[in-house]
């Protein structure tokens, strides 16, 4: 018998979503020195918006996963789309900090409402059991292409309108993405004891469990690290990094200054997330996922800390990109797959919206801090070497998770 394909409609339509969601949230970083220079704000009031932004996408992640299991995924993702697009408009009307701050709490919720929570979700209960956690990983891979695209397009685009227009475009992109809706439909693939359980048992069993206790704050780091170099590292890279020598490699593709090598770093680690997130998805078929998650972020914590020892050239920029690029997303379909294999599809998406939150808590931590320890020592040393900490910390509280599944009982 030969083995179901992995490249449904359902999975190809969720990457769709999922690409250009993420390629806008990307891009973020690279409108950190346009707006600072126009208004005349400290880095810490751009950074605190994006960490808003941060912190509403994981308030609103459980939200919108009770809202797609009690109305409809479809209804939830088309609410999401529109406060992404309607964040957008608002950010490229703002004039002072606070109402920029105040857009990207929508934006935070349309990223909540059309990202990888949502969508994770649809995939996983569509996908065969033998091929789900491949699938998670491709959709995961597939949809983070957009990394590759977002920051260098937003790039691009500042080159020719002003960062106000560049917002509208991304939103009317946003919108966009409503076009996958149809193809977007999944039946529950749970038993029959799933089905019968309700939202308020499940959730009391997760919440009473160690291992999701351990899994949510293990997930902290991913957030911290990822959200602090998606909104500094291409200021970080045109700040620290040593010029780009004219008649280099770097040079003759157009990447001739350290502004545009850290537009061009985002998309490299977009490039090698796409295999990093595949492989996490295959590996987590064949071994234990605690452990392939604690080795993640082992590596992480040896990457970090070896960049900022040594000097920070554009050689150096393009290795570690590469490097975290195949780390990038590789906890997700192996932290998603987790919580479905601990605690079954039919919740999944309010499951992981609760864990999620762990990563968002940490996303908003990692862009504030870095935007106020900045202004405050004039570098992002400091909160570089705290995301190391919580690095290996995240590998070593994976370590007593236990991959047993918890009887299932009915309300």
């Amino acid at each position: 018998m030969s083995r179901p394909s992995i490249f449904t409609p359902v999975l190809i339509a969720g990457s769709l979503v999922l690409m250009l969601n993420f390629g806008i949230r990307a891009s973020f970083g690279v409108f950190q020195i346009p707006i600072a220079q126009e208004f005349g704000w400290p880095r810490s009031d751009f950074s605190l918006a994006i960490a808003v932004q941060n912190l509403a996408w994981g308030f609103g992640q459980p939200i919108f996963g009770a809202l797609a299991e009690r109305f409809s995924d479809r209804k939830a993702i088309i609410l999401g789309a529109l406060s992404y697009a309607a964040g957008l408009v608002l950010a490229a009307l703002a004039t002072t900090p606070g109402t920029m701050q105040g857009a990207e709490v929508l934006v935070g919720f349309g990223i909540a409402g059309t990202g990888f929570g949502m969508v994770l979700a649809i995939v996983g209960r569509a996908a065969h059991p033998e091929q789900r956690s491949l699938a998670l990983g491709v959709a995961t891979a597939i949809g983070s292409a957009g990394q590759i695209l977002g920051a260098p397009v937003a790039e691009l685009l500042l080159r020719h309108y002003p960062w106000q227009g560049v917002f509208l475009i991304f939103a009317v992109a946003i919108l966009a993405a409503l076009a996958a809706l149809p193809f977007l439909a999944a039946q529950p693939m749970a038993s029959k004891a799933e089905l019968h359980e309700s939202l308020g048992t499940v959730l009391t069993r997760a919440f009473r469990d160690p291992s999701y206790a351990m899994i949510f704050m293990g997930f902290f780091s991913c957030g911290y690290q990822l959200a602090f170099l998606t909104a500094h590292f291409p200021a970080f890279i045109t700040e620290r990094c040593s010029a780009i020598a004219p008649g280099s490699l770097l040079a003759s593709l157009g990447v001739g200054s350290t502004s545009a090598l850290g537009a061009l770093s985002i998309a490299v680690i977009g490039v090698f997330n796409i295999g990093g997130s595949i492989l996490s998805g295959w590996l987590g078929k064949r071994y234990t996922k605690k452990y392939l998650l604690a080795g993640i972020y082992t590596a992480r914590t040896l990457a970090s800390a070896a960049f900022i020892l040594l000097p920070i050239t554009p050689v150096s920029v393009l290795v570690f990109s590469a490097i975290m690029g195949a780390l990038w997303l590789a906890t997700v379909p192996l932290t998603s797959g987790l919580v479905a294999h601990l605690y079954g599809l039919r919740y999944m998406g309010t499951l992981y919206g609760f864990v999620f939150l762990s990563h968002q808590i940490g996303g908003f931590l990692g862009v504030w801090l870095g935007g106020r320890l900045y202004d405050a020592y004039g570098d992002y040393t400091l909160v570089w070497w705290i995301g190391v900490a919580v690095g290996a910390f995240s590998a070593l509280i994976h370590l007593p998770v236990r991959e047993l599944r918890p009887a299932l009982q009915t309300a």
